[in-house]
């Protein structure tokens, strides 16, 4: 085993000003997407009349970027992440360009719906890791938290305010006008990018004169998560967290909309939006908690608790509260995670990680695409209509009745998470993760000069790593 150590200097982050250039572009860009998203999912609607076929066609959107994913990973970790950001964006203007035209001309189909947004879905898999890769380079870890926040507080923005004025606007200029407004949105980002600078992160010896096929390379991104202990058994909790939000954002139309009018419905999305947007000025703010690893546990008893209370009554109110709670902890639990996983893995793998990261915590996604649909459907709606199994015993709390399987659904996936909080906070290596795994970011960065940092890096010809800084045995513990 070869193991190499070098001291470089590293490029300086100039406070938070480039961040902020891109963060505005792509805050504009989202905003579009977010109007082409609500605008495109109610012709889609429209046209197949099923929530099944509405739900394969978003499962075609988002399968690519989890499946391609360490690829993409590897890819960024090996190019200018700055032209990766800009050729995504050009390709996903594209594709969305693409789709308009279609519309325009009459001769947009499902098939190729699924098509398009399987691309958009890719160059969108480019563009995220190559820009959480590059935020550890641009900002100092200090205000790691308070970037996050304001990444959530742009997108909460865009969730907020889409539906409303996407309404209006299909009104006025149609799907296609919507398509062409986000293809204009895309050209703020693309100028945000081209206007700055990013530095690229210290590379090893060894990465530097080794160059391991793209294959080895994916492979190490999801080794060098595995190898950290701490940092696994949160991705595998975000799994948990993913199934359960994924089934609940599909069948909380049905839910609502089952004793309630498409009015209300707006209005308690809406409500969940703001939920969104006060946690993310709350993390641009504070920044988050000392202890980052408390905003996941927090995040994960609020969920539980907000799945619970969305099943138990059909009431707008209640269900409405417990999304904005659920919501309003997302931004904290991410500006608690992102800089965790940040501060704790190298700049020049990053890339990499965050990849692999959205590999293992979204891997639960399609499984909860696929399981919603024949769930409610088949299992849990008759069991509490009017004489199902269920009605006389548990129907006796959530009522009887449309919904109500639903919302009994709900609740054990609530109980699901509160018991999935529980054994991440009684494993040790998630608990004390922080503890644990040293921090590779410095603690402050100083503008006027540039520090030495010394990298060591231990690497074998196939790729497999080991962490000289913890030890053997506390990386083979199981939980």
């Amino acid at each position: 085993m070869a193991q190499a150590v070098i001291t470089e200097n590293i490029a300086v982050p100039r406070g938070m000003k480039t961040f902020l250039i891109l963060w505005v572009g792509e805050v504009i860009s989202f905003f579009g997407s977010s109007l082409t998203g609500f605008a495109l999912g109610v012709w889609v609607y429209q046209q197949t009349g099923s929530v099944t076929r509405f739900s394969l066609i978003v499962l075609c959107a988002e399968l690519p970027g989890i499946v391609f994913s360490p690829f993409v990973g590897a890819i960024v970790d090996r190019h200018d992440r700055r032209s990766i950001m800009i050729l995504s964006n050009l390709g996903a203007g594209l594709s969305t360009l693409a789709i308009a035209l279609l519309h325009s001309q009459g001769l947009l189909r499902l098939w190729q719906i699924a098509i398009l947004a399987a691309l958009l879905s890719t160059f969108a898999s480019f563009l995220r890791p190559a820009f959480s890769a590059s935020v550890s380079l641009l900002v100092p870890k200090r205000h790691l938290g308070r970037a996050s926040g304001m990444i959530q507080t742009g997108q909460a923005t865009g969730q907020i305010a889409s539906p409303l004025l996407a309404g209006i606007l299909l009104l006025a200029v149609h799907l296609h006008g919507i398509l062409l407004i986000d293809c204009l949105t895309y050209v703020p980002a693309l100028l945000a990018v081209l206007s700055v600078s990013i530095p690229s992160p210290a590379k090893t010896a060894d990465s530097a004169t080794k160059k391991p096929s793209l294959i080895a390379d994916a492979v190490y991104g999801w080794k060098y998560v595995y190898a950290l202990k701490g940092i696994f058994g949160l991705l595998l909790f975000f799994a948990c967290a993913n199934f359960a939000v994924t089934i609940s954002n599909i069948l909380i139309t049905p839910l609502i909309l089952s004793f309630a009018n498409s009015a209300v419905y707006g209005t308690v999305l809406s409500v969940t939006g703001v939920g969104v947007l006060a946690g993310g000025l709350l993390m641009s703010i504070w920044g988050g908690p000392k202890h980052r690893i408390i905003g996941v546990f927090l995040y994960g008893i609020v969920l539980g608790l907000a799945l619970i209370f969305q099943g138990i009554r059909p009431n707008a109110v209640l269900i409405a509260a417990s999304l904005f709670c659920a919501a309003f902890t997302g931004p904290i639990v991410n500006g608690s995670f992102v800089p965790i996983l940040q501060s704790k893995t190298t700049p020049e793998v990053q890339g990499r990680v965050f990849a692999a990261v959205r590999l293992t915590s979204w891997s639960s996604v399609p499984v909860a695409y696929l399981l919603a649909g024949p769930l409610s459907d088949k299992v849990f709606e008759p069991l509490l209509m009017p004489g199902g199994l269920l009605a006389s015993t548990v129907g006796l709390v959530t009522g009887t009745g449309p919904g109500r399987g639903i919302g009994f659904l709900l609740m054990i996936l609530g109980v699901f998470m509160l018991i999935a909080t529980a054994r991440a906070y009684l494993y040790p290596q998630l608990r004390n993760v922080e503890e644990e795994l040293p921090d590779v970011l410095p603690d402050e960065v100083e503008e006027s000069k540039a520090p030495q940092r010394t990298a060591v890096a231990s690497e074998s010809q196939g790729g497999d790593l080991k962490l000289d800084s913890l030890s053997t045995d506390s990386m083979r513990q199981s939980g």
